[in-house]
């Protein structure tokens, strides 16, 4: 980078994005830095969240409701869409779970 403070968002613009690769060692490449990342003590825990969280989501969307593929063409039609297919599992969580009671 020409000009590395400017990376630094209290200082600088923000807008540079640099990758530090170590020197000396086979080339790193992306896939390898998010390995690192998922593998960490913090993206364990991270992800687990996101696997009991999202993903049970998609899954009923996708397995439950049979939307594996949208039938409408047209990225407004195709969001409406999947609005539609939200809310509908939303509905059906309010009727299977209720009103929880504090």
């Amino acid at each position: 980078m020409r000009n590395p403070g400017a990376a630094d968002r209290s200082t600088g613009r923000g807008r540079q994005v640099s990758f530090l690769l170590e020197k000396g060692h086979k080339k790193t490449t992306f896939t390898d830095w998010m390995k690192e990342r998922v593998d960490s003590q913090e993206g364990r825990q991270i992800y687990s969240h996101r696997m009991s969280v999202v993903e049970p989501v998609f899954g009923n969307i996708g397995t439950n409701k049979r939307l594996n593929q949208f039938s409408l063409r047209g990225q407004q039609k195709v969001q409406g869409q999947w609005r539609l297919y939200c809310m509908v599992h939303n509905i059906e969580k309010i009727k299977n779970y209720g009103k929880l009671v504090a």
